[in-house]
């Protein structure tokens, strides 16, 4: 049996008269920038996320960046960044001319060690950016607490948390303004890029808007040096069909998780910690074993197809190879990024797919304890 990471395609099958419907719909239109759908879909992802406003954006990283600068971040700033995380958190910092400052993870959820966070709070430092890493919601009251008594502001990276909850509530206006990506593998994935961000803050809301569309809010009219980043009215079209159907799928992603959970509970694998006031979206089940790169092999072998997030931590990286960090230097992000390994999770796996994921782990992990 073949199972792959993910099939990309399920989503638009199963939902597919819809889908083309408002496809259809939107192009007939004859309105390919903003309009209705655009709208449409903001309303909705907002009401979902229980947030005031949502602006629509052209993809997860113009997200964090435009959120960035609508939080005032300006070039020699500091911004708090977890040391593990994909390179978009980073990228978006150095986007506004800033710096961004790696805080390691928490050993068992590998989101931000809230902890740590203070230790390096300098004069310089203008935003905390918690990223719900992998779906499972980092600890927004700790991080909240540390940004209020040094006067921060907080933008969460919520890439992957599409439907997750802190505390009961929805990932979406915990901290002062939430970025996201509906990248095409995401659990509320467009059929290209496409992002947004929500936000209780009307103002920081309207900074966004005018930054994603040249500056401007009147025609010719530019109030600052903005950018083009427009969520596309045919991926909005796409997105209100799907936002419907997002609980139901991060439900059957939940019954993966607990048959993984179940089934791997006494192989020695390190298994994904959740604390009792976190609901994950499971957007990656990720695992960790000393040996990943030779369990991937063996997996491979066995059909199951599988992917690291992420074989690189971002400190050590070629593009910030400028910061001077060297190996050793954020030990904890090093060490995931060695050892971790994200095995097949998606509302479209089959009862027989999760079964042949299960016993070629176990099978897996077996052998190299024999070797």
């Amino acid at each position: 049996m073949k199972v792959p990471f993910l099939d990309l395609g399920a989503s638009y099958r199963e939902l597919q008269t819809d889908i083309e419907e408002a496809v259809l719909r939107s192009l007939r239109s004859g309105w390919y920038i903003g309009g209705s759908d655009v709208e449409s879909f903001e309303n909705a992802y907002a009401a979902f996320t229980q947030a005031q406003h949502c602006v629509g954006l052209a993809n997860g990283l113009e997200a964090l960046h435009l959120a960035l600068l609508a939080l005032g971040v300006q070039p020699g700033d500091e911004v708090i960044v977890p040391s593990n995380t994909f390179i978009a958190t980073w990228l978006a910092v150095s986007e506004c001319g800033a710096v961004p400052v790696p805080v390691e993870p928490d050993a068992l959820t590998c989101n931000i060690d809230d902890s740590l966070i203070e230790a390096s709070i300098t004069d310089r430092t203008k935003v905390i950016v918690p990223v719900h890493l992998y779906g499972q919601p980092a600890d927004m009251d700790a991080v909240l607490d540390v940004a209020r008594r040094h006067g921060l502001r907080v933008l969460e990276d919520a890439a992957q948390a599409q439907g997750a909850r802190y505390k009961g509530q929805h990932i979406g206006a915990h901290g002062d303004i939430v970025a996201w990506s509906f990248y095409p593998g995401k659990n509320l994935g467009a059929v290209g890029d496409a992002g947004a961000i929500t936000t209780n803050d009307a103002a920081l809301a309207d900074k966004v808007r005018v930054l994603r569309n040249y500056g401007s809010r009147q025609r010719y009219v530019n109030e600052v040096q903005g950018y083009n980043s427009r969520l596309d009215p045919v991926q909005a079209a796409v997105l209100q069909v799907k936002l419907a159907h997002l609980p139901e799928w991060n439900g059957r992603r939940a019954q993966v998780a607990a048959r993984y959970a179940a089934a791997f509970a006494d192989t020695g694998l390190l298994l994904p910690n959740v604390p009792d006031w976190a609901e994950p979206a499971w957007h990656l089940y990720c695992v960790r074993h000393p040996q990943r790169d030779r369990l991937r092999q063996l997996l491979t072998d066995k059909g199951v197809e599988t992917l690291v997030h992420y074989p690189i931590a971002p400190h050590l990286q070629a593009a910030y190879a400028g910061l001077g960090y060297g190996r050793g230097t954020f030990p904890l992000a090093e060490s995931m990024a060695d050892s971790l390994i994200s095995l097949p999770i998606g509302p479209a796996m089959s009862d027989e797919q999760v079964a042949h994921v299960i016993a070629s782990v176990l099978a897996a992990v077996r052998e190299l304890a024999r070797a």
